[in-house]
């Protein structure tokens, strides 16, 4: 029983750790310190609700339909182009504030307003929709989470049930984590060109990972 929970916990991790388009929003929304909760409650429940579609049978369909997944591929391209592109225009202009600087929270976020002389805040309907883009629009997620994880978990027959928990328990963990832990990266974030080398890497790993999402493999 512990042994198919740590497996899948093991596993999830793994595949959530490293450095992606929604774990860069996860991070900058937290060193903003905007929305935080929301988001990282967002990333960890689509998560669980991809692990539950995988370890249900839903990625055998998915593998039947090859054609869905090359959709979400170039919807994802798209959008991670247009995200990295609005990251490079935050790089090369500049902002006029430190940590608590605010710039668009992504290609749907366009709904602070800017008062005279204050920070600017993304309201909450744009961060939203800019986190469900960046988690459901990646193919990656289809393919990782739904299909590889759920053909894992079915290797534990009975306790497969279990081996998702773990994996679930990962996505809690890592998201929350990232989200709440950004805040303590803050000092080394606290001038405009922290944040405009910040933003320059935001947007060259998201405009390659558009670009690598269309490229032939």
């Amino acid at each position: 029983m512990l042994t198919s929970v740590l497996a899948g916990f093991g596993l999830g991790l793994s595949l959530i750790v490293a450095i992606g388009a929604q774990n860069l929003f996860v991070l900058r929304q937290g060193l903003r310190r905007e929305h935080v909760f929301v988001v990282a409650a967002i990333c960890a429940a689509s998560d669980a609700l991809l692990i539950a579609l995988g370890v249900s049978g839903v990625g055998l369909v998915l593998g039947a339909v090859p054609w869905l997944v090359d959709v979400v591929r170039w919807a994802g391209a798209a959008f991670l182009v247009c995200y990295g592109l609005l990251a490079a225009r935050r790089a090369w202009r500049g902002s006029d504030q430190g940590l608590d600087a605010s710039a668009d929270a992504g290609p749907i976020a366009h709904g602070a307003h800017r008062g005279a002389g204050t920070a600017t805040r993304t309201r909450l309907m744009p961060v939203v929709l800019t986190c469900l883009a960046l988690t459901w629009l990646n193919p990656h997620v289809y393919l990782d989470t739904v299909f590889l994880l759920g053909t894992v978990a079915s290797t534990h027959g009975d306790q497969r049930w279990l081996f998702a928990a773990g994996a679930m328990s990962a996505s809690v963990v890592w998201f929350f984590g990232l989200a709440f832990g950004a805040r303590y990266l803050g000092r080394w974030l606290s001038t405009p060109r922290a944040w405009r080398i910040l933003d320059a890497v935001i947007a060259v790993v998201m405009i390659g990972l558009g670009v690598s999402l269309v490229l032939p493999h």
